[in-house]
């Protein structure tokens, strides 16, 4: 019985809230990765161009519920999410269209795209506060739970009871679809082999007949589907604060690098490595190991490695280790 109660005890606090969180990293980084790929920089607004998008279904659901439009024990964002990606891409061909355009046919270094991306960054951070505020927004209705912890523990008899939000299991679902609907549009339709091939040499693509603009039209139109619902499932999953998206960065680029930059797949499993690293070195295991060890091998400490408070610190190590000992990642990708 305690053995199951310290698995139930990892499973609420360590691995279903890691791979909800993982799921979000995941979509961030494959929107890092694809425009490190394609459009060849390393783009710094990726988490503010997440928080634009959900900026952006937040003032649909809103409009929504005003309506009283929902969708009952489901949360309204998901009917406002296609508003809010066709918002966020239609910023993103501006800003392109604008920005980076001109360094694109300047033929510009890579940091100089770069340094340019923190500049958007700036303005996506100011625009987002201005429109909607710097605080915490909550845009969540329906049922919040698929089953809660005090109800599981009546049906099992367990001290220990589980919880399961229902943003987690959408979290998590939304991601296997909208990254199996990627991977099969990558390497399975002509505009996807394209990409790729567009990706690995750009002159010998150009060779080829393919077209760069539209190449660049439809990697911006991915990042904004990823980056908009990205965003939403966390905003969803936590609470929407403009400034948590500029801290996620970190994460979603140590994910990216990780994975192997260039490498959509590989990102896609270092949001999970990365998720998990984070929560698995700051979850505090004194309960767990009262459950395994006999009563006088109980530890009296937290038997925690790390606080909470040095959770990115987690990334940025990893990040680190990485870039010194293996720079094109888990999953070989372009070595910065």
């Amino acid at each position: 019985m305690d053995f199951l109660n310290a698995i139930i005890l990892l499973l609420n606090y360590i691995f279903i809230p890691a791979l909800t969180y993982g799921s979000q990293l995941a979509l961030g980084a494959i929107f890092v990765t694809l425009i490190y790929g394609i459009l060849r920089f390393a783009n710094f607004a990726t988490g503010d161009m997440m928080s634009f998008g959900t900026m952006a279904t937040i003032l649909f659901t809103w409009y929504f519920q005003s309506l009283g439009v929902s969708l009952g024990v489901l949360p309204s964002a998901l009917i406002a999410i296609p508003f809010g990606i066709i918002l966020m891409i239609l910023y993103m061909l501006l800003i392109d269209k604008f920005v980076f355009k001109y360094y694109r046919n300047q033929k510009s270094p890579p940091v100089q795209f770069a340094m340019v991306s923190i500049g958007v960054m700036f303005v996506t951070q100011a625009v987002v506060r201005i429109i909607i505020g710097p605080g915490d927004r909550r845009f969540f209705d329906g049922e919040k739970f698929i089953i809660k912890a005090r109800e599981f523990k009546d049906m099992t008899g367990l001290n220990e009871g589980l919880a399961l939000k229902s943003t987690q299991v959408i979290t998590i679902f939304v991601t296997i679809v909208l990254v199996s609907l990627l991977f099969w549009f990558l390497n399975r339709t002509k505009t996807g082999k394209s990409m790729k091939a567009y990706s690995d040499n750009e002159d010998l693509a150009l060779l080829s007949g393919i077209d760069p603009k539209k190449i660049v039209l439809v990697t911006w139109v991915i990042a904004g589907i990823l980056a908009t619902i990205g965003g939403v499932l966390y905003g969803l999953d936590k609470s929407f604060k403009p400034f948590t998206y500029f801290n996620n960065m970190l994460p979603i680029f140590a994910a990216a690098i990780v994975g192997g930059i260039g490498n959509p797949f590989g990102a896609f499993l270092g949001g999970y490595v990365i998720a998990f690293s984070e929560i698995l070195l700051t979850y505090a295991y004194k309960k767990f190991f009262m459950y395994i060890l006999p009563e006088n091998m109980e530890p009296n400490s937290l038997v925690q490695l790390l606080s909470t408070d040095y959770k990115f610190a987690v990334s940025f190590s990893i990040l680190v280790m990485v870039l010194i000992y293996r720079p094109s990642g888990i999953f070989k990708g372009k070595v910065l």
